[in-house]
Formats: C-alpha cells, structure tokens, sequence
C-alpha cells in the first residue's frame, strides 16, 4: 500500500499542483522543478527521461524564460497576447511537468497519466486566469491588470511550494485557489454585467 502510494498518488498529486500552475504562469512551475530537481530539494527525483530538465542550459533558458513571462504579463496588450500563447504552451508545460515527476511508473502509463493530469488542469486554469483578466481590463481599462497578474504570480509558486512540500493537500489548495480566482473575477467584473447577471 505504501510502495502504491510513493509511486502512484504522490507523483500524481504533485503532478496535478505543477499542471494547475502551469495554468497560470508557463515557466515559473518548471524553473521550480528544475532547481529542485538539480539540488535534491523536497525529495524530488525526475523521470530518468527528463534528466535534461535539470541541466545548466535548460535551468538558465527556464529563469530567462519565467523573468520576461513576470515582466510581458505586466504589460497591457503583451499580456494578452501571452495568454493566448498560453494555450498552446501551458498544456505541453503541464504535460512535461507532469511526465517528469512520474519517475517510477512505467513509461507508458507514465505519458498517458501526464497528458490526463496535465493538459486539462493547465487549461482549466488558464480559462480561470483568463477570465479574471477580462473582467480586470474590462473594469479598470487595463490599469489593474498588473496587480492581478502579481496575485497570479504568488498563487503560481504557492502552489509549486506546497506540492513540493504536502502533495496531499494539493486537491484542497487547487479547490481554494480555483475559487479565489473566481471571487476576483466577480470583484473586478463591471456592475452592469453583474445587475444584469442578477436580476
């Protein structure tokens, strides 16, 4: 039962706390990986396959990569460009994330659970992150969007964090921040939609 748990349950709910993050921001949830990986941190050991992960290259490209995602998100107009981008990249994100802290199933069963957990977690939350962002530009022209894309920025490593740390609270935390996302987004959406929405 034990041996069932290391190798099935807590890979799959650390991979389902990467996949959710990787909704919101593409990068950041596997720069997080990869120098936990390189530096044995949280008892994370990668699939065998994704020993690149954790190379010199890969780690400067992701921290490259996740600095000009912080910064492009904080720019109106490159923001949204981003996150139609995103919906390409944030599910293979997801996906490679997933595939690599699957390290001892069988391969196979491996890459199917990754595309299973990965791909619609990453969307599910990138539909969230996007409409929270709409409601934001819609509301305040654009000028809030920083402070939401900030926001998304902790909830992103928060929930690396706490995957890395207790997997098993990562159905709660993803429940908790699914609903955040949708309290903000009801905050910023404009009155007359929510009177209209009401009565």
């Amino acid at each position: 039962m034990e041996a069932a748990i290391q190798t099935y349950a807590l890979p799959l709910l650390l991979g389902l706390g990467l996949a959710a993050s990787t909704g919101l921001r593409t990068f950041l949830p596997l720069l997080m990986l990869a120098v936990a990986g390189r530096f044995d941190l949280f008892g994370i050991e990668l699939n065998d396959k994704m020993a690149w992960l954790v190379s010199d290259a890969a780690i400067a490209a992701l921290g490259v990569a996740t600095v000009a995602e912080f910064i492009g998100d904080k720019v109106p107009a490159i923001d949204h460009m981003l996150h139609a981008v995103g919906l390409v990249a944030r599910p293979l994100a997801a996906i490679v994330a997933a595939y690599a802290v699957f390290g001892e199933m069988d391969p196979i069963v491996a890459a199917v659970a990754a595309v299973m957990v990965g791909a619609p977690t990453a969307l599910t939350f990138n539909a969230a992150q996007g409409g929270t962002r709409l409601a934001s530009t819609a509301t305040t022209g654009g000028l809030g969007n920083p402070v939401v894309s900030f926001i998304e920025d902790v909830l992103a490593f928060l929930t690396v964090l706490i995957a890395f740390i207790l997997p098993l609270l990562i159905p709660v935390i993803l429940a908790l921040v699914l609903w955040l996302v949708w309290k903000l987004a009801r905050k910023l959406k404009p009155r007359s939609a929510q009177t209209s929405a009401g009565s």
